[in-house]
C-alpha cells in the first residue's frame, strides 16, 4: 500500500524575505525609469559634453635690415624643450613630472637662483603634505582653506628649508616653470645652450615618459654687428614689463611672452612680433583632447628695413672712439673730466638718420679691457650747454621779429653791464677783441657774441644803441627769453625730437625760471639751456632744408614676411614727418645758410682751417659753451663743451651733422669737435665715391661682351 507524498512549505519568514527583496528591485527598477523619463537626455548631454579652448604660439620676430639691405638682426634656430600640460592638470601632477623629468636635463643656475623662499614651502607641502598639516593648532584646524594653507606655510621653519639638498632644488625650479605653463599651449621650459645636444636627443627618445613634454626648435635674437648701434637696437626679454602689463594684455600678449624692452625692438614691437599661431582644441568633460585644428596660421614678425648704413655707422663709431681717446691721452690732465663724445649724422630732406654714434672713455679698464666702449644712447638721453651752434636760430629769432635788419652792421666791442646780470659778470664781448664791424652773415662767419647780445637786448625792448649800462641798468623783462625760447623750439631746440624710440631727452632748461636780460644774452649765445646731439642734428637739418623741421627717423620701411631670406613683399613705407615749417620769410633762412657757409669756407670763419678745402662744399657752424661741473652741490671744475653742427653740400644738402665732445678742460686743444666733424664728413663722401666706383665698374662689366 502506497503512502501519500506531503506538501512542501516555505517558512513564513522565507517567503516574507523575497518579497521584500522583490520590493526592492521593483523600487530600483521604477527609479531608474524615473531617471530615464525625467533626467536621461540632461545625462546624455553631459556624457557628451565638450569644451572649445583656444592656445596661442608665438612665432619668430621680424628681422631688421640697414638701408642697403645688409642683414642687422636675424632670429637664429635653437633647440628647446616644451611642456603643454593638458586641461584640468594639478600642481601634484606637475611636481610629479618635474621629479621624473630631473633626471634627463639639467637646470641653469640662473634657474636655480631665482626660485624664492615661497616656491620651496610650496613644495615641501606638495611632497609631503600631511607632516605640515599636523603641525596646525585646534584654533587653526578651524580656519577657511586659504587661511589654512597660509597658517601651514607659517609653520615651515629654516631647518625644513635646509634640509632640501641641491638635486630638489633643481626639481623645485623645474616644477616653478611647468607651473607657468597654460593649458594646451606650448611652454619652453629650456632652450638655447641651456639645452645640450645629448639632453635634446634623450628627452626625444623618451617622450613618451613624460606627459605634455616635447622637444622644438625654437629662436633667439642674434645681433650680427656686436655692439655697433646695439642701444638703438634695443633687447629681448622674457615676461611682459609690469608698467605695460594691462597694454600688453589688451593685445592678446601672455605674461610669460617675450618683448621688446627697449630701443626700436620695444618702440616697433606690435610689428616685429607677428601674428601667433591660433589652434583650436575640443576636449571632452574630462579634457581630454577630442580634435585640434589651426584657426590661424603664424605669421612671423615684419621686418624693419633701418635709415642706418652699418658701414658709415662703423666708421663713425671708430672715429668718434679714435679722437675721445685721443684728445684725453694726450693732455689726461686738463681733459681729466672728459669721458664721452657723441655725433649724429642724417639726411635734412628726409629726417632719416645715418649713423649716430656715442663713445665714453673708461679710465678703470686694466689689461685688455676696452679703453673706449660704445654707448651711442647718449646722444639722445645726455644734454649738454650747445654754445654759439645755435647763434642761427638767434640771427633768425632777430630778423623775424624785426629787431635787427638783413645786412644790418653792429660793432663787435664789449658790452658793460650792472652788477648781478650774466651770472655776476660785469661785462659781454666775443671770444676775440678784433672781429671789428658786422653784419649779421658776419657775425655767423667769426662767432660774435657781441650781435647775439644785442638781439637778446633788443627783443627785450631795449633799442638804445649802447655799450655801457653800467650806471644806467637794463629792463629785467622776460620778453626776449619767452621769444627766444620759442624760436628756439621750432627748430627742434629744447622739445622732444620725435625721433622713432621710446624714449629721449628733451634737453634742460636753465637753473632759473626767470632769467635776467643777462642771462638772456648767454641764453642767445647757447650758454642756458641743454640740448641733446640729436637735437642739434634736428636744428642744422631744418636750416638745411629751409625751413622743413622733420622728424628723425630709424627705420624707412616695413616688409611682410617673405619666402626666402631677403626682403618679402613691402608693408609700409615711412613718408617724412614735417612735424613744423619755420614760418618766415626766406631770405632769412638763405643768410644764415649763407653764414654758415662763410663759416667753413671763407676767411675769418671758425671752421675755415678744416673745411675749406673740401670738394663737397659743406656749411655749418662751431661752438664752444664755457660751463661749470658740481659734485655734492660743490663746484669742482671749469669745463667747456666742444660742438659742430654742419651740412653739404651747401647748394645741395644730403647729409648733415652734429658733434658734442662735452667737459674738455678750458687750456686744452678746441678742436675734438672739428676733428671729429671733418672726419666724419670725408668718411661719407669717400663711401659714397667708393660705391659709385664699384658701380660703375659692375656695369662695365655686364656691358662689355665676354671674352669665353
Amino acid at each position: 500500500m502506497k503512502q501519500k507524498q506531503g506538501k512542501s512549505h516555505l517558512p513564513l519568514r522565507l517567503n516574507l524575505l523575497f518579497f521584500f527583496i522583490f520590493l526592492l528591485f521593483s523600487l530600483l527598477i521604477l527609479q531608474l525609469g524615473v531617471i530615464q523619463i525625467l533626467y536621461g537626455q540632461d545625462a546624455q548631454e553631459e556624457i557628451n559634453r565638450t569644451n572649445q579652448d583656444i592656445s596661442e604660439t608665438p612665432v619668430p620676430r621680424g628681422r631688421m635690415f640697414d638701408r642697403n639691405g645688409e642683414l642687422v638682426v636675424d632670429n637664429e634656430p635653437v633647440l628647446a624643450i616644451t611642456y603643454t600640460p593638458p586641461k584640468n592638470v594639478q600642481p601634484d601632477d606637475n611636481l610629479e613630472l618635474a621629479q621624473n623629468l630631473i633626471d634627463y636635463i639639467s637646470m641653469p643656475e640662473e634657474d636655480i637662483e631665482s626660485v624664492t623662499e615661497r616656491d620651496l614651502k610650496d613644495y615641501l607641502l606638495l611632497d609631503d603634505r600631511q607632516t605640515y598639516y599636523d603641525r596646525l593648532t585646534e584654533a587653526e584646524k578651524d580656519l577657511d582653506d586659504d587661511e589654512k594653507y597660509q597658517a601651514v606655510l607659517d609653520h615651515i621653519n629654516e631647518s625644513d628649508l635646509d634640509k632640501i639638498g641641491e638635486e630638489e632644488l633643481e626639481i623645485v625650479a623645474l616644477f616653478r616653470k611647468l607651473n607657468r605653463a597654460s593649458a594646451l599651449t606650448p611652454y619652453i621650459i629650456q632652450r638655447g645652450e641651456a639645452v645640450t645636444n645629448e639632453e635634446y636627443a634623450i628627452i626625444a627618445e623618451h617622450v613618451n615618459q613624460f606627459p605634455g613634454v616635447n622637444v622644438a626648435t625654437d629662436w633667439e635674437r642674434q645681433y650680427l654687428y656686436d655692439n655697433t648701434f646695439k642701444s638703438f637696437l634695443g633687447s629681448i626679454e622674457k615676461g611682459l614689463p609690469n608698467d605695460r602689463l594691462d597694454y600688453f594684455l589688451s593685445h592678446n600678449y601672455k605674461r610669460n611672452d617675450r618683448v621688446g624692452r627697449n630701443g626700436l625692438e620695444e618702440y616697433y614691437e606690435l610689428q616685429l612680433s607677428g601674428k601667433k599661431e591660433i589652434r583650436e582644441h575640443i576636449t571632452d568633460s574630462s579634457g581630454n583632447v577630442i580634435t585640434s585644428e589651426v584657426v590661424r596660421e603664424g605669421e612671423r614678425g615684419k621686418d624693419l628695413v633701418l635709415s642706418v648704413d652699418m658701414e658709415l655707422q662703423q666708421r663713425l663709431d671708430t672715429i668718434v672712439a679714435e679722437e675721445l681717446q685721443e684728445a684725453i691721452e694726450e693732455n689726461p690732465y686738463e681733459n681729466r673730466y672728459m669721458e664721452s663724445a657723441m655725433a649724429v649724422m642724417m639726411d635734412p630732406n628726409t629726417g632719416e638718420v645715418l649713423a649716430m654714434s656715442g663713445q665714453a672713455y673708461d679710465r678703470e679698464a686694466e689689461g685688455d679691457e676696452p679703453k673706449v666702449n660704445d654707448e651711442s644712447f647718449r646722444a639722445i638721453y645726455n644734454a649738454y650747454v650747445p654754445g654759439s651752434v645755435v647763434k642761427g636760430a638767434t640771427v633768425l629769432a632777430g630778423l623775424d621779429s624785426g629787431v635787427i635788419s638783413p645786412g644790418e652792421v653792429i660793432r663787435d666791442r664789449t658790452i658793460q653791464l650792472p652788477p648781478g646780470t650774466a651770472n655776476g659778470d660785469l661785462s659781454f664781448s666775443s671770444w676775440s677783441t678784433t672781429l671789428g664791424s658786422l653784419n649779421d652773415i658776419g657775425a655767423l662767419r667769426e662767432s660774435s657774441n657781441v650781435y647775439m647780445g644785442f638781439i637778446a637786448l633788443r627783443m627785450n625792448g631795449e633799442m638804445r644803441h649802447r655799450y655801457d649800462f653800467r650806471n644806467s641798468g637794463l629792463d629785467e623783462s622776460q620778453q626776449a627769453y619767452a621769444d627766444l625760447e620759442n624760436y628756439y623750439s621750432q627748430f627742434g631746440l629744447g622739445v622732444e625730437t620725435g625721433v622713432d624710440l621710446p624714449y629721449e631727452s628733451s634737453g634742460y632748461e636753465g637753473v632759473n625760471d626767470s632769467p635776467g636780460t643777462g642771462l638772456q644774452m648767454q641764453y642767445a649765445i647757447g650758454q642756458y639751456h641743454s640740448y641733446t646731439t640729436l637735437q642739434l642734428g634736428q636744428y642744422v637739418s631744418t636750416i638745411a632744408n629751409d625751413g622743413y623741421r622733420l622728424a628723425p627717423s630709424l627705420v624707412k620701411r616695413l616688409h611682410s614676411a617673405g619666402d626666402t631670406a631677403g626682403l618679402g613683399p613691402l608693408y609700409d613705407a615711412k613718408e617724412p614727418e614735417v612735424l613744423n615749417r619755420i614760418d618766415m620769410n626766406s631770405e632769412y633762412i638763405d643768410r644764415v645758410q649763407e653764414g654758415f657757409r662763410q663759416a667753413f669756407q671763407e676767411p675769418g670763419g671758425t671752421g675755415r682751417s678744416y673745411f675749406a678745402d673740401k670738394a663737397y662744399n659743406p656749411a655749418g657752424k662751431t661752438g664752444t659753451a664755457e660751463t661749470k661741473l658740481y659734485e655734492d652741490g660743490k663746484e669742482i671744475a671749469d669745463v667747456n663743451n666742444l660742438n659742430l653742427v654742419g651740412y653739404a653740400p651747401y647748394d645741395n644738402p644730403e647729409v648733415a651733422f652734429a658733434v658734442m665732445v662735452p667737459h674738455t678742460g678750458p687750456d686744452a686743444d678746441h678742436s675734438t669737435n672739428l676733428e671729429i666733424g671733418e672726419r666724419a664728413m670725408d668718411a661719407y663722401f669717400e663711401l659714397k665715391e667708393e660705391r659709385q666706383s664699384s658701380d660703375d665698374e659692375l656695369e662695365e662689366q655686364m656691358e662689355s661682351p665676354s671674352t669665353n
